[in-house]
């Protein structure tokens, strides 16, 4: 069965950029973050050893979302200064490892992923999502899995699999039910607020007891603690709302060429261009066959 990854590459980029600090090239140009995804690409390969890697960014926001809610990741701020002009090279560099990269404006990296699950899923592909976001967790069936990589605060934990029962002991929810568990909690990352007051633990025992949360509104006024009745039921809409934001689009048509060999010549280009002589002469054993 071939394995092919499902790459969210701004998580991936962000923490290559903080991964690897203060380093340039001779004239300035940073090149921490190009460093620091080429080893993490590296280490795909060899740790995962996928049949085929898919790799997709952010472009243009959400205007779906920023319609429902305007302070939709507003939180985030502006890219640090040195990531946006290493991006580009970021992805020059996937395309040279032979590996699809993609993005499309007005969609998520997360909506194209839950959209190439759907299409892979035909052919019978072992799919593992590689990126920390807790709502591509709502994806993970017996044919998904998520492999998050290690948390910049605690990098010591590696990098960890979650398959059907890894989100159940992780979330207290299975995927199926992750995403009526963030619209309960929110998602702080994104600038989503959920119930105050109302943690992972409460979301879990109330989702446990109604099932989902169409029945957890219908049955507000028998929730305990019973501080929430009113609260749960005047935030129905929220909720709702919610659950929409958190919502992954999955009909995005786009086409998933066939994978390609690394391209040795660009490679070479880019990686002495950036002045990563090392990283050139790795690749060139790497690639040899």
């Amino acid at each position: 069965m071939p394995k092919v990854l499902l790459c969210d590459g701004h998580n991936l980029a962000f923490r290559a950029f903080y991964g690897i600090r203060e380093l340039s090239r001779s004239d300035g140009f940073p090149t921490n973050m190009i460093h620091g995804w080429l080893r993490t690409l590296w280490r795909l390969e060899d740790e995962v050893r996928p049949d085929e890697m898919c790799v997709f960014f952010d472009k243009g926001g959400s205007p779906r979302r920023e319609k429902i809610l305007p302070e939709y990741k507003q939180n985030r701020g502006t890219p640090p200064e040195g990531f946006s002009e290493q991006l580009e090279w970021v992805k020059k560099l996937t395309a040279a490892l032979g590996y699809f990269s993609f993005d499309m404006t007005g969609l998520e990296a997360d909506d194209l992923i839950a959209s190439a699950v759907r299409q892979k899923k035909a052919s019978g592909a072992k799919l593992v999502i590689v990126s920390a976001d807790k709502d591509l967790a709502q994806l993970v069936d017996l044919h998904v899995s998520q492999l998050l990589p290690p948390p910049t605060a605690n990098p010591r934990l590696g990098w960890r699999t979650l398959d059907v029962d890894g989100v159940k002991e992780k979330f207290g929810v299975p995927p199926s039910g992750i995403l009526d568990y963030l619209s309960v909690i929110g998602d702080q990352s994104d600038n989503i607020p959920g119930i105050s007051g109302v943690g992972p633990k409460t979301a879990v025992k109330w989702l446990a007891e109604h099932t989902n949360l169409e029945n957890l509104i219908e049955n507000a006024g028998r929730l305990t603690p019973k501080r929430f009745c009113s609260v749960v039921y005047e935030n129905r809409d929220r909720l709702m709302m919610n659950r929409e934001l958190i919502r992954l689009e999955d009909d995005v048509e786009f086409e998933i060429p066939e994978p390609k060999g690394v391209n040795l010549p660009c490679l070479k280009d880019i990686l002495l261009e950036m002045e990563m002589s090392k990283s050139w002469e790795e690749a060139q054993k790497r690639y040899a066959n």
